[in-house]
């Protein structure tokens, strides 16, 4: 059997992982999780956002790891990092980080054959009052999503839940772009919607791996992919943030395997 293809599939598509497998996936999502915590005292004012990109390499190279954006769809970098009004898929450059400069940094590795892909929010230099508001909602709207997942429920309701409290704090949930299943594959079904009405959408159950990884704009929620065919910006300029964890259902509701070991998941760890 490929081992892509372990466990079975429900009606919608989804697969169904076996309990050994919850294993293979938390180390994936360590490793993750600890390179976005090794990179963080190096998000400061004057440093390019392609140094940052090369020091992630360097790090999923020494783990022994392989990086999943190296070469998928012509993808040229271990990370993507989007700056301010990208709302996601930043390509690492020259650009050099300004004070007050929040970014984005999503990093998926390879480990034993399974995928580990979260993503959080970064600070150059001094936050705005504003940036911070965004932060803190997104994060929290993230963990609202997170606490909707147990078997029985569906993913009308985790988009919902992220829908709901977004909005109630006068912001907007972008609609372009979603979670994904991924397991032994970067990218499967399901599509996670960050929106949606409760009781919609296939049912949740024990087994299912996906992310959940929220996008909320400070303005409206339209984005434009720009001529590279990777950035996605704001429509009306307006900051934008996100954070993304792999979850998997469990018997009782999910766990989490891209938890940061050192507790740096939220930008103002410090």
């Amino acid at each position: 059997m490929d081992e892509r293809n372990r466990g079975r599939l429900t009606k919608d598509g989804i697969r169904i992982y076996e309990a050994a497998d919850f294993a293979g996936m938390h180390k994936a999502g360590r490793l993750a999780a600890e390179i976005l915590d090794a990179v963080a005292p190096m998000v400061q004012v004057g440093q390019s956002t392609g140094a940052l990109d090369t020091a992630i390499e360097r790090m999923v190279d020494e783990a022994g790891a392989k990086s999943a954006t190296i070469g998928y769809k012509g993808y040229q970098h271990a990370s993507c990092i989007s700056v301010n009004h990208v709302v996601c898929h930043g390509i690492p450059g020259p650009k050099v980080l300004k004070d007050g400069d929040i970014l984005n940094i999503d990093v998926t590795v390879i480990v034993d054959g399974w995928y580990g892909d979260t993503s959080r929010m970064f600070v150059a230099g001094k936050l705005s009052r504003r940036a911070e508001r965004l932060i803190q909602v997104t994060h929290d709207a993230l963990f609202r999503g997170i606490g909707a997942v147990k078997p029985s429920n569906t993913f009308g309701d985790i988009g919902h839940a992220i829908q709901s409290f977004v909005e109630a704090n006068r912001m907007s949930v972008v609609r372009d772009f979603c979670g994904h299943g991924l397991g032994r594959v970067f990218h499967a079904p399901p599509n996670v919607l960050h929106y949606g009405r409760p009781g919609t959408g296939p049912m949740l159950e024990e087994g299912m791996f996906f992310t959940i990884e929220p996008m909320v704009n400070l303005g409206r929620p339209e984005t434009k992919v720009l001529a590279d065919d990777w950035t996605a910006v704001t429509r009306d300029k307006s900051l934008s943030a996100q954070f993304e964890h792999s979850v998997g259902v469990t018997a009782e509701g999910c766990e989490l395997f891209t938890l940061s070991p050192a507790g740096r998941f939220h930008p103002t760890w410090t």
